[in-house]
């Protein structure tokens, strides 16, 4: 009864671990999006200012902003 009693308490373990999983998942999502959407307007701000730089005539006044 020994190895039963091991695999039982090993199920038990997992099924306590997922009740505390599943609601920790719904918990990340928020966060995760709001990041996302972060990088997402850093890839835009990124680009916007490579383009200015490039058609910009004059490098030297808008890295001194």
């Amino acid at each position: 009864m020994g190895r039963v009693s091991k695999i039982w308490d090993a199920l038990t373990t997992v099924i306590k671990m997922r009740d505390k999983v599943v609601p920790l998942a719904g918990t990340v999502k928020e966060p995760q999006s709001k990041i996302e959407r972060l990088v997402e307007r850093a890839i835009r701000f990124d680009a916007t200012l490579e383009r200015l730089l490039r058609a910009g005539g004059d490098n030297q006044k808008l890295l001194r902003l």
